[in-house]
């Protein structure tokens, strides 16, 4: 079990305001914050629902903040946001079942894999193009699936739905930004039901984590709509591909012992 004093308690927080800022942005905080909690620690599955809490305040946060300005589209959006959060839900009940030894190994390297995705997906603009899915399409399939990722792990999610709003329903940034983090916050919710419910929280820093990433989105909302994503993504992806290889090479990670051994072979 972790000793959680100030200090921890302090770091985490400072890397939930930054988490939260980007994340409210281009999306992807959760990038930075789910490895600081492994580092510190955390045992996966835990570091993983303390995560989904304070991701939750991120999002709600944004949510509300683009909603005063009128961005968000409540009526068309609340069918996708019931498939997300279900989705969510499903993926939180999914993970109990992972072996802790799986989580460690497989972590590292869907980090990369989302960096090396935000390094490589093509630049998105503010025009609006024609929709190549329909709406019950968006709904019952990519809502839902989104979700369910966000459940299992989570970073990137609000990334994801950013893309598919744009390059499946033809959005522009700025709408499919603030249609993102209406869905972000209900899978996170969902996902949050169910690590509520199986006591998976580490409440102490869940909150802690909380009240910084709601205040770090607040500020990241406004800055999103004055200046956009491209000043904080290359910062994102790098971050990330840092923590990664930090947490492989950390004592312990059979990812890490595999990778050395495979060398000294």
């Amino acid at each position: 079990m972790i000793e959680i004093d100030i200090t921890i308690l302090l770091s985490l927080a400072a890397v939930a305001f930054l988490a939260g800022f980007f994340d409210a942005i281009a999306g992807g905080g959760g990038l930075i914050t789910l490895p600081a909690l492994f580092m510190a620690g955390i045992d996966p599955v835990a570091a993983i629902a303390t995560n989904k809490f304070q991701a939750a305040s991120a999002t709600l946060s944004a949510t509300v903040a683009f909603a005063r300005k009128g961005l968000i589209e409540w009526r068309r959006g609340a069918p996708m946001a019931v498939m997300s959060f279900l989705g969510g839900a499903l993926g939180a009940l999914s993970i109990s079942y992972l072996p802790k030894m799986a989580l460690e190994f497989i972590v590292p390297i869907l980090l990369i894999i989302v960096a090396t995705y935000f390094a490589l997906a093509p630049k998105l603009d503010d025009v609006q193009r024609k929709a190549r899915v329909s709406i019950l399409v968006f709904t019952v399939i990519i809502a839902p699936l989104i979700g369910f990722y966000d459940g299992v792990f989570g970073p990137g999610v609000g990334s994801f739905f950013m893309v598919a709003f744009v390059m499946l329903m033809g959005q522009g940034i700025l709408r499919a930004m603030s249609n993102s983090k209406f869905l972000n916050a209900s899978c996170n919710l969902g996902a949050l039901t169910v690590f509520a419910w199986k006591g998976a929280i580490i409440l102490p820093i869940a909150l802690t984590m909380a009240a910084a990433a709601f205040v770090g989105a607040q500020l990241g909302a406004r800055c999103a709509v004055r200046f956009g994503a491209h000043l904080i993504r290359p910062m994102l992806i790098t971050v990330c591909f840092i923590m990664a290889v930090k947490l492989v090479m950390a004592d312990e990670n059979p990812l890490g012992a595999l990778i050395l051994s495979t060398l000294r072979f």
